[in-house]
């Protein structure tokens, strides 16, 4: 049986001949007579810059809901209506068992960048720009809080001391953001959504406590913070495990007086949190109406009535 790595191989040298320049396709052992002579050949010997080439279709571009590969439909209209409702995979037809090539690729891409969020840490370069501290959970690293979820929900102890040097105590709002699964989601959603949420805040009269950045963090985190620094309402904007229609989705979590000892139904969420759901800027302003809901029924999660 051949190896994933013979495979990885063959598909190297697949790419390569397909090159520009590469051997095999105008040029090398196998070279055109010179009247069949490609473009880029002939700028390279004029000393001219070839010409952009492009051979391959950027799948990832392609907006699944406008596309149907199934042959022949009945009523193609009303296929693309319902493909229009959903980012679901629907009409992409198949050849024998297998799905198209076309499918299968962007499916990988789609996987990809799916695993890119999950794996990759949020960068220095945005934590620089928003010019916030951070704190670590009691995970060391990113492998320690895929494997020990119980660790993100936990600060060290020095760690939850930097967080009372940051944080007064007795805050009516506390506001902080974690990576969670998915560090894209944080990069692209969680600045725009955390300014309309502080206007709307202020624009009721509240001002919450600094914003902090928790790297390694889980939901139940913010039952720990909340102990510490006692704020009435804790709000955790964090990265949600990605899928395949996006890896940008982000969620906001609450609660009033969050504690360890509080069930989950304590908390209230949004979700998807992203261009393709709610916009980040709408979710900001929805959720500092949530929170107004919150301080005057002094509840959250099942208990609050929106």
């Amino acid at each position: 049986m051949i190896s994933e790595q013979q495979i990885k191989s063959i598909i190297d040298e697949v790419i390569k001949t397909l090159s520009p320049g590469a051997e095999g396709v105008g040029g090398g052992s196998h070279m055109a007579p010179a009247e069949t002579m490609t473009a880029t050949t002939a700028a390279s010997q004029n000393n001219q810059p070839p010409e952009e080439e492009s051979f391959l279709e950027d799948l990832a571009a392609v907006d699944l809901r406008k596309e149907l590969l199934v042959p022949g439909a009945n009523n193609p209209e009303m296929y693309l209506k319902l493909k229009e409702t959903t980012p679901a995979r629907l009409g992409i037809w198949h050849c024998g068992p297998r799905p198209l090539t076309r499918s299968l690729l962007r499916f990988r891409a789609d996987h990809a960048v799916a695993q890119d969020a999950v794996f990759t840490d949020v960068s220095d370069e945005f934590l620089a720009s928003i010019g916030v501290e951070t704190i670590q959970s009691c995970c060391r690293d990113k492998d320690e809080f895929l494997t020990r979820p119980d660790l993100g929900r936990k600060l060290p102890e020095d760690q939850g001391k930097k967080l009372q040097a940051i944080c007064p105590e007795n805050a009516t709002v506390q506001i902080y953001i974690a990576d969670g699964l998915s560090s894209t989601a944080v990069e692209t959603n969680a600045m725009d959504t955390y300014r309309a949420l502080v206007q709307g805040l202020k624009g009721m009269g509240i001002e919450p406590n600094p914003l902090f950045f928790l790297r390694y963090g889980r939901v139940p985190s913010m039952d720990v913070i909340s102990e510490l620094i006692t704020p009435k309402i804790t709000v955790l904007l964090i990265g949600e495990r990605p899928g395949l229609a996006t890896g940008e989705s982000m969620s906001c979590y609450m609660a009033y007086e969050s504690s360890t000892a509080q069930p989950e139904s304590n908390r209230t969420v949004i979700s998807n949190i992203h261009k393709g759901g709610t916009p980040a800027v709408e979710a900001g302003a929805h959720i500092a109406g949530v929170v107004k809901k919150m301080l005057e029924q002094k509840a959250s999660g099942l208990n609050l009535k929106l």
